[in-house]
C-alpha cells in the first residue's frame, strides 16, 4: 500500500511534514475556495490527525496566515535564487522572469498573495513585514542599476513598484487565460519595454562647434 502524503513527510521531519500541509490547504483553497479550509478536511488529505495541524499552526486562522507567509518565502526564495550578472539590467530583467516562473509554478500561492481568497482574512503585521522584505530584492536590483550610471529618474523603491505593477498585471491576465496562446512573447515585450522606458542609457555629450 502507498504511503500517505503525511507518512511520507515524517521521514523528512518537521518542516516536510508543514509543507504537505500548506500544500494540501492551498490546493483545497484554489479547487473548492475558503469552505475547504477546515482542519479535518486538510488532515484527510494527507493522511494526519487533526492534532497535527494544531500543533503546527494552533488554529485554521494560525493556517491561513502560514499560508500567507509561506506563498511570499517561496517568492522571496525563487527571486534569491536568480544568478547576478555583470549587467544590472539585465539581472533586473531575469528578475522580472522569475516572479513570472514562480507564479506559474505556484499558482494557488501567487493567489493568496495578491488576491482575497479566504473572505475577511487580514495578515498580522509581522506577517505584513515579511512580505514587504520579499520586494527589497527588487528595490536593491533597481538601485544596482541607478548606481551603475543607469538614471531611471526616480526613487529605486518608486521604480521597483512600477515595473512590479507592469509584470504583475500582464501575469495576472495570463493566469486568468485573458491573454492569447503567446503569452510568454507578450510577457517578455512588456518587460523589455519597462526596462527600456524606465532605464535611460546616458547618451555621449553633444560635440560643441568650436
Amino acid at each position: 500500500m502507498a504511503a500517505s502524503a503525511y507518512e511520507a513527510a515524517q521521514r523528512r521531519g518537521d518542516e516536510a511534514i508543514r509543507t504537505s500541509l500548506l500544500d494540501a490547504a492551498s490546493r483545497l483553497l484554489a479547487d473548492e475556495g475558503p469552505g475547504a479550509l477546515a482542519l479535518r478536511r486538510i488532515a484527510a488529505e494527507v493522511g494526519c490527525s487533526t492534532t497535527v495541524l494544531y500543533r503546527m499552526f494552533e488554529s485554521k486562522a494560525g493556517l491561513i496566515e502560514a499560508l500567507y507567509v509561506e506563498a511570499f518565502e517561496r517568492f522571496r526564495r525563487r527571486l534569491a535564487a536568480v544568478p547576478e550578472r555583470s549587467d544590472p539590467l539585465e539581472h533586473l530583467v531575469d528578475l522580472g522572469r522569475a516572479y513570472r516562473d514562480n507564479a506559474l509554478a505556484e499558482r494557488n500561492y501567487y493567489r493568496l498573495m495578491f488576491g482575497e481568497p479566504v473572505p475577511g482574512f487580514r495578515p498580522s503585521d509581522e506577517a505584513l513585514v515579511q512580505a514587504a522584505e520579499t520586494f527589497t530584492i527588487l528595490q536593491d536590483a533597481v538601485a544596482a542599476c541607478a548606481a551603475a550610471g543607469l538614471p531611471s529618474g526616480g526613487e529605486p523603491r518608486h521604480v521597483a513598484a512600477s515595473l512590479w505593477a507592469a509584470i504583475h498585471g500582464v501575469v495576472s491576465l495570463e493566469l486568468a487565460g485573458h491573454l492569447p496562446a503567446d503569452a510568454g512573447e507578450v510577457f517578455e515585450a512588456t518587460l523589455l519595454a519597462m526596462g527600456a522606458g524606465l532605464f535611460r542609457t546616458p547618451s555621449a555629450p553633444e560635440k560643441r562647434g568650436p
